[in-house]
Formats: structure tokens, sequence, C-alpha cells
């Protein structure tokens, strides 16, 4: 599920397209798998088609997704789009490591302060999946339970 921010400063293109690189690295969008449709997504998202179709095309720029004539728009390599992030956090990380080496931060004391950073997000990560899992299975006992009572009328 995509959420905008309309408080952000990134056009709202950047932040569909950003969006959509997240679920294909998460597996939610699958490689080689087709798209949604840019009416039905614009239609999901109440934003304009244009918006939804400049994103496709950043998209498509970077060779994270590839058209189809007639067909649609289908996820590229994702072993691509993760080399990318890869290169880009390297890179926020490089100026990470010169600040730190800036203000006196040895090696150890950066490569466990970034250790117990990482960890701190797994473990809110990992309690917000359970929390999500624990939603969905909810609402399917309680759909299956919906059902069983109509059975029964």
């Amino acid at each position: 599920m995509i959420l905008l921010d309309y408080k952000d400063s990134r056009p709202i293109y950047e932040q569909v397209a950003e969006k959509l690189q997240e679920l294909m690295l998460l597996g939610v969008l699958e490689e080689d798998s087709q798209m949604p449709s840019v009416r039905s997504l614009a239609m999901e998202l109440s934003i304009n088609p244009n918006t939804i179709q400049r994103a496709y095309g950043e998209l498509e720029r970077n060779g994270f997704i590839y058209t189809v004539k007639g067909r649609g728009s289908f996820v590229g390599s994702i072993r691509k789009l993760r080399n990318v992030r890869q290169q880009e956090l390297a890179r926020k990380m490089e100026g990470l490591a010169q600040e730190a080496r800036k203000i006196g931060i040895s090696r150890e004391e950066f490569l466990e302060t970034a250790g117990e950073v990482y960890d701190r997000y797994a473990s809110d990560h990992s309690e917000v999946s359970k929390n999500l899992e624990d939603s969905e299975n909810s609402e399917d006992s309680e759909k299956e339970k919906q059902k069983g009572e109509a059975e029964s009328v």
C-alpha cells in the first residue's frame, strides 16, 4: 500500500516511484509481474494519472520497470534495483563516516552505533510486521466467522 506525505517537499511522482521501489524490494511486486495500471493506481491514490505516468517513466528510465506495448508495465530486475540502492546507501554512509571522523569518532564507535541503529530499526520493523500480520489474521478470522454465521442462517 502506498501512503503519500503531502507535507514532504519532494514531488508526488518521486514519492510514488520510491514507494513502488520499496514494494519491489520487499517482494510485494515480484520481478516480471504486472504493475498496477496507471488509471487504477491514480484512482486508488486519488491523484492525477499524469503523476503516476511520470513515476512510471522515471522507473522505466532507471531500468526498474519495462513496458510491453498494449499490455502495460512490468517489474524489471530486482537485482539491478537492489544494486542501485546499495550504491546510494554506500554514498550516504561515506558522508556519515567523514562526519564521524571530523568529530573524532573512532571506527569501532562508528560501527557500534551503526549496529545499534540497525538493530533498533530491525526490532521496531519486526514489531510493525507482527502487528500487521496479527491484524490481517484477525480480519481473516472475523470474515470466516461471519461467513460461518451466514451459512448457518
